[in-house]
């Protein structure tokens, strides 16, 4: 009922300060959606063309895989606008709902360059949630309404973020990743060529001064897709860091346990250096299955397409353990991504699998002192006296936030 409330207000403000003609729609609230009507796929049509997209913070907010799902589906469309256009499309505009102190913040939460104490001190210390249930507070929710309204508004005449192509909301990850736990590392790695030391007769309109320049699907992007990546990795909730293969030295000890997982973006001109070629095929050998081999390839260059059958020749003997072997998402990405919407489809999947490779390969450390601990048991009242145990089973109860996303 309050957040219904909040949502009336809000598009009050934005109908009067807008020219949307009477009777328009000025905003979407997905308890909107009609019995029967296909909810996955108005939700995927909402968030692939709404212009702003307001989350109500609260803990439980946070704790809902749902939520992410929404949040992680707009905001690939803002990175998208960003990699087409080399121009940041910040259209995410928060709104306390219910305070949450900074730790609790998973990291595109975090990330929000968005300052609360314009809407006034009594909103940031109480939220939405206390102004609208405290009369004595009236004033300060409609200031804060206001304010949020106008900066609504703003950020849809500014921003202006590209529509996109609806996603499977089923399907969708969530941008909060795990509950409870913070942005967790991940590297990605890119082994390509700079424009200085090309293969004879490659163009230079995908390359840079650094590895980390290469750009495999321009015209249709203008920004260096490992930066691409870095933010999807992001947006997944884990801490990225970019980095050069042919700068990498790699682990000294093939079979030391891994530091983080890793998508190495390979572009299939690299094989065409000897050295290179040959410490990627070693890197194969090794069996490294928490490094997810990504391998973008333009159907609208010319070049590639001229060589595919070569290129391809030499990816499958140089990496044959990416190319043939794990999942079938990862063997689709190592042989081939053919465009950025496609990478951005593909990169959850394979992130999620190094992640868990990972996990089953690193360094386990147990607790400190060395002694050994007995496996936790469940006892009734009369274990002692009998040597029994007795084993239950907790009952459990899960929950949604009472908040929605407004769009």
């Amino acid at each position: 009922m309050w957040v219904e409330r909040l949502y009336r207000d809000l598009c009050g403000h934005v109908m009067a300060m807008t020219d949307l003609p009477a009777g328009a729609s000025a905003g979407f609230m997905d308890r909107e959606i009609r019995s029967g009507e296909g909810w996955s796929e108005r939700l995927g049509e909402v968030l692939a063309t709404c212009r702003v997209f307001v989350p109500l913070f609260s803990p439980r907010y946070f704790a809902s895989e749902m939520c992410g799902k929404e949040w992680y589906a707009f905001a690939t469309r803002a990175i998208y606008h960003h990699a087409r256009h080399n121009r940041p499309a910040e259209a995410i505009v928060p709104a306390l709902w219910v305070p949450v102190p900074p730790e609790q913040l998973p990291g595109p939460a975090e990330r929000l360059q968005f300052n609360h104490r314009d809407f006034g001190d009594r909103y940031v210390t109480d939220g939405l949630y206390g102004l609208i249930k405290l009369r004595i507070f009236a004033e300060e929710y409609e200031r804060a309404v206001y304010e949020l309204a106008k900066r609504i508004v703003a950020v849809a005449d500014t921003v202006g973020i590209s529509p996109g192509r609806p996603v499977d909301y089923r399907a969708a990850p969530s941008a909060f990743g795990t509950s409870g736990r913070g942005p967790r590392p991940l590297k990605v790695t890119v082994a390509a060529p700079t424009r200085h030391d090309l293969p004879e007769g490659r163009e230079s309109d995908y390359y840079g001064e650094s590895a980390q320049d290469w750009n495999p699907y321009h015209p249709e992007a203008a920004r260096p897709l490992a930066y691409v990546a870095e933010d999807l990795v992001r947006s997944l909730n884990y801490q990225a860091t970019v980095a050069s293969f042919d700068h990498d030295s790699g682990p000294g000890d093939a079979k030391a346990p891994p530091a983080q997982p890793e998508i190495l973006l390979l572009d299939r001109w690299a094989l065409k250096d000897d050295e290179r070629r040959a410490r990627l095929a070693a890197m194969d050998a090794e069996h490294r299955p928490w490094v997810s081999v990504v391998v973008p390839r333009n159907p609208a260059d010319h070049q590639d397409r001229a060589h595919d059958a070569e290129l391809h020749r030499a990816l499958e003997q140089t990496l044959p353990v990416q190319t043939g072997q794990g999942r079938p998402a990862g063997r689709a990405a190592a042989r081939g991504v053919p465009s950025m919407e496609a990478f951005g489809q593909i990169l959850p999947q394979v992130v999620e699998a190094a992640a868990q490779q990972y996990l089953r390969h690193a360094a386990v450390y147990p607790p400190a002192g060395g002694r050994h601990t007995e496996r936790p048991r469940l006892r009734g009242p009369m274990a002692h006296e009998h040597g029994t145990t007795q084993h239950a089973l907790p009952e459990t109860h899960a929950s949604a936030p009472d908040a929605e996303d407004l769009g």
